[in-house]
């Protein structure tokens, strides 16, 4: 009797697989901590040493983040978003937000070519929420509902790769935004860049919808030369 060869990837990697579904589907949200080593073991079925040769797999690509401690927790949802996370703490935000006026501009005009109403709506609700929680002092709410409108039209865009590539933006450009927001007299509701954009994209006028790009990135760069 012949033996055949098997196949099958060694468990480590099948484990790290299924966390990183969990992670890219968002059963693990962004910044939360994951169950524990006991539920994980208990749940997928697997040693602790297998565990941890998938969880250390995935800290290393930048996707988990481990305290010793504390837990483990979601850092980025995919392995390109979490090495531009860390490649990000090693330049300046000058080359950050070159990077991004790239970025945007192109999400901007894919955007007014492809966005759906439904895709309009959420962005116009998102503006609502960051109106709403700019009045109301609530700044961290504030720079998220910010972020998530930059988001969701890099989302419009219908180019998957460029979403990847926008959402690795989002720990530094939440930062950013809770930077200025204590600088005295800074706006926290522009119409650059936000309502003007929506518009456009709504329009289907790709060349508005970057021109309304370059004015809020032009204000961001403003900020940073002060």
């Amino acid at each position: 009797m012949t033996l055949s060869t098997s196949h099958r990837p060694p468990l480590a990697d099948e484990i790290t697989a299924k966390l990183r579904e969990m992670i890219h589907s968002g059963e693990w949200p962004m910044q939360q901590r994951i169950p524990s080593e006991t539920e994980l073991m208990a749940g997928l079925g697997v040693s602790r040493g297998t565990l941890r040769e998938a969880i250390k797999a995935l800290a290393h690509s930048g996707m988990l983040e481990v305290r010793r401690g504390d837990g483990t927790y979601v850092r980025a949802t995919s392995e390109i978003s979490g090495a531009a996370r860390r490649l990000y703490q090693d330049h300046t935000d000058e080359h950050i937000l070159e990077v991004r006026v790239g970025l945007d501009t192109q999400a901007a005009r894919l955007a007014a070519r492809h966005a759906t109403a439904d895709d309009v709506a959420a962005m116009r609700a998102l503006l609502a929420e960051r109106e709403d929680s700019w009045h109301a002092a609530d700044y961290a709410r504030w720079a998220r509902a910010d972020w998530g409108f930059h988001e969701q039209v890099a989302q419009a865009s219908g180019n998957p790769l460029l979403h990847e590539l926008y959402v690795s933006f989002g720990e530094v450009f939440h930062n950013d935004l809770l930077k200025q927001q204590r600088r005295s007299g800074f706006n926290g509701l522009p119409h650059e860049g936000h309502g003007e954009l929506v518009d456009a994209i709504e329009a289907h006028d790709g060349d508005a919808a970057v021109a309304s790009v370059h004015r809020n990135l032009n204000s961001c760069a403003e900020w940073l030369r002060e």
